[in-house]
């Protein structure tokens, strides 16, 4: 009779084949606008810079609190892809930030880190459409700077930076804020999600879909002015950037101390957008865009505002999306008739986007 063979231990621990970033080392999930994110501006700079109670809007107010001020960076790869380029992308986000909050944009700052070698006619196309969007936002570029980069080692040819500080009036009746959204707000989203994302993936990696991909880099002003001009009661809005409808959405509802309660059938994704984002495992729901904003309207209010947005061509394809309740946490009503919380994007997102 054999003596049975001796059990093998267990592993010591379970091993992961991705890259894990240190915790004391900044990694490139930290911006990616996602949890890694959140926790470097609150644990670090709102501790280091921040007031007492910090609040994280997309502007803040100056001086006698009727100006407001934001700051943005922007490192697309590539320079230039269908519907936008660095240039473009750079004025418009500044201008979107300063919208959301209410304000009008009167003046932009501009620093530009330029990397050793990058061709001047690149770099003049980049300043032309800056230029073109900043006349197109009806905004001045009134300040900046320059610094040159030396090229690394097998760095990309072409390497261009441009960080962007916008200043705005505020013209709303006050700032659009999370503090101000209420338990029967409707929400409303200016047009479909996720095309300046995909569009980035598809220029950066040569891939094609049908119909073609553009951005939908846009300035967003025009479309508040529209709901100024309606009289309508605006509580809150953001601009769907860097984690996408998901990210702002859960944003939202933790600031607000309130529960979000969204249709997944009332959002819309263009046809190019969903194929390629099922081709490659993605949610359209996580993708970036450049020229869409959520809007937190007054109950009652979600028709005019509708109204007001469609007759602006940046916000043609406004819709409702849901409504603010009491609780917390952002939810999704899925095709299906289930029902999943919508979060911030975790870990390295792809594609990048700025």
């Amino acid at each position: 009779m054999h003596a049975p063979e001796p059990i093998p231990p267990f592993p010591a621990g379970p091993s992961c084949p991705l890259p894990v970033t240190p915790r004391e080392a900044v990694g490139l999930a930290h911006g990616g606008g996602g949890e890694e994110t959140d926790s470097l501006v609150r644990d670090l700079f709102f501790r280091a810079f921040g007031p007492p109670e910090p609040v994280a809007d997309d502007a803040a107010p100056v001086g006698d609190g009727r100006w407001l001020a934001t700051t943005d960076g922007h490192a697309v790869s590539p320079l230039f892809f269908p519907g936008g380029d660095l240039g473009t992308l750079a004025v418009f986000g500044t201008v979107n930030d300063l919208a959301v909050s209410g304000a009008r944009a009167e003046a932009l700052t501009a620093s530009f880190f330029l990397g050793e070698g990058l061709p001047m006619e690149t770099l003049r196309r980049l300043v032309s459409s800056m230029a073109r969007a900043a006349e197109a936002a009806g905004v001045r570029i009134v300040a900046g700077d320059t610094k040159v980069v030396p090229a690394a080692a097998g760095g990309a040819a072409e390497t261009c930076y441009i960080a962007t500080s916008g200043f705005g009036r505020l013209v709303f009746p006050h700032q659009l804020s999370p503090d101000r959204m209420r338990a029967g707000d409707e929400i409303l989203l200016t047009g479909d999600v996720g095309r300046h994302a995909m569009t980035v993936l598809a220029a950066r990696n040569g891939l094609a879909f049908a119909p073609p991909l553009a951005s939908d880099c846009a300035d967003l002003s025009p479309a508040f002015r529209a709901l100024l001009a309606a009289g309508v009661e605006v509580h809150c809005a953001r601009d769907v950037t860097r984690g996408g409808l998901a990210g702002v959405l859960a944003e939202l509802a933790e600031s607000a101390r309130l529960s979000v309660a969204v249709e997944e059938a009332a959002v819309p994704v263009a046809p190019a957008v969903r194929k390629a984002a099922d081709v490659l495992g993605m949610d359209p729901f996580d993708l970036a865009c450049e020229g869409r904003a959520v809007v937190v309207v007054r109950a009652g209010e979600g028709e005019k505002a509708l109204e007001a947005l469609r007759a602006v061509p940046v916000s043609a394809g406004a819709v409702e999306i849901g409504t603010v309740a009491a609780g917390e946490g952002a939810r999704l009503k899925t095709a299906l008739g289930t029902e999943r919380f919508l979060r911030r994007p975790s870990g390295e997102l792809l594609p990048r986007i700025c």
